[in-house]
């Protein structure tokens, strides 16, 4: 990792650490440290691997302990199971339902609730898989206890079911047959349709590790950042409407701390589908029907952007709060013929 110079040590993607001016190897030592400020854990890999020279004796700097005094010299992760976790649901929930009467049925449930925990991700997950909520410390793993990745405040679900009052036994021609009946009797409405509020999100520390080595964690809010959707002059879309200044509102952490986990909400979900059916009776047999029908997937075709396709590193400053995915699918429309028997 270390490349040996006259000077000291050059770091890729950090600075170098002069030994010129460290007389001693505590200075040796703060330089190094000061080399990797906010990603202090990759000091101590580099000090415990024998990294630093002792501008006196020339030979490596180790903790007192020796090489390999804080992590094991197989180090790649150590990810492990604990029943340590702790998590709280309450919610309000109500449903009202009409089951099938006169061609119509139909359910609404709306839920009121809060999720909180200390993870929704387990441990074991690297830094590339899940949500990004691991504990970053586990000696103080309530440090992160937060609303769940998952949380959302509301929830509203709808589906239905309703025979068109067209046609023999309906409000309008009720007493068609033939060829009338066939045109306008038979049709079916249905649909499903469901809205939340936004999805929880925190600002991550990016390519740097103050904490936990490989895990960056969440950086610390320390000034309020208002959220939105806002659409630039570029054409990207963003959760703030001054990137800039919601980049001000965070700081990155010192060893130990975890950071503000959770402290944003974006955007939530909405959809609606719609069905539209008609079913015609063959003449020669009633149990013998055709039925057509066209689906319509995101009828309104709304777009709501996914929080967890995020821009929102401390050391990504140029695309900072921007969105690059989609919660939605375009509107999408299927039909189908079936002859049923």
């Amino acid at each position: 990792m270390l490349q040996a110079n006259p000077g000291g040590y050059a770091v890729p993607g950090f600075c170098q650490i002069p030994n010129n001016n460290a007389s001693t190897a505590l200075q040796a030592a703060f330089n190094l440290f000061s080399c990797f400020a906010n990603n202090e854990t990759t000091a101590v890999q580099v000090l415990d691997q024998g990294g630093l020279t002792d501008p006196v004796s020339g030979n490596p700097i180790y903790a007192v302990g020796g090489p390999y005094s804080f992590v094991d010299p197989q180090f790649a992760a150590l990810y492990a199971w604990r029943s340590i976790g702790s998590a709280a649901y309450n919610g309000l929930q109500v449903t009202f339902q009409k089951h099938m009467t006169h061609g119509v049925q139909f359910q609404m449930n709306y839920t009121y609730s809060k999720s909180m925990d200390i993870s929704s991700d387990a441990y074991r997950i690297n830094d590339e898989g899940g949500l990004g909520g691991q504990v970053i410390n586990p000696w103080s793993p309530n440090l992160l206890r937060s609303p769940s990745d998952f949380d959302l405040t509301h929830q509203f679900n709808a589906n239905w079911i309703a025979e068109l009052p067209f046609g023999k036994g309906h409000w309008i021609g009720s007493g068609a047959h033939g060829f009338t009946e066939a045109v306008i009797g038979g049709w079916e409405l249905s649909g499903l349709a469901r809205w939340t509020s936004g999805f929880p999100i925190g600002v991550g520390n990016g390519a740097q590790w103050p904490t936990n080595w490989e895990l960056s964690g969440f950086a610390t809010q320390v000034a309020p950042a208002s959220t939105g959707l806002f659409k630039k002059p570029d054409g990207t879309v963003s959760l703030f409407a001054d990137s800039s200044s919601a980049l001000n509102s965070f700081a990155a952490d010192l060893p130990g701390q975890v950071g503000s986990r959770n402290t944003l909400r974006g955007d939530g979900f909405a959809g609606l589908d719609l069905g539209l059916s008609k079913r015609w009776k063959m003449p020669w047999k009633e149990s013998h029907t055709l039925l057509f029908r066209w689906d319509v997937f995101n009828a309104l075709n709304l777009t709501r952007f996914d929080v967890q396709s995020l821009s929102l590193s401390l050391t990504n400053t140029s695309s900072f709060g921007n969105y690059t995915g989609l919660l939605t699918n375009p509107r999408v429309m299927q039909f189908q013929l079936r002859y049923e028997f």
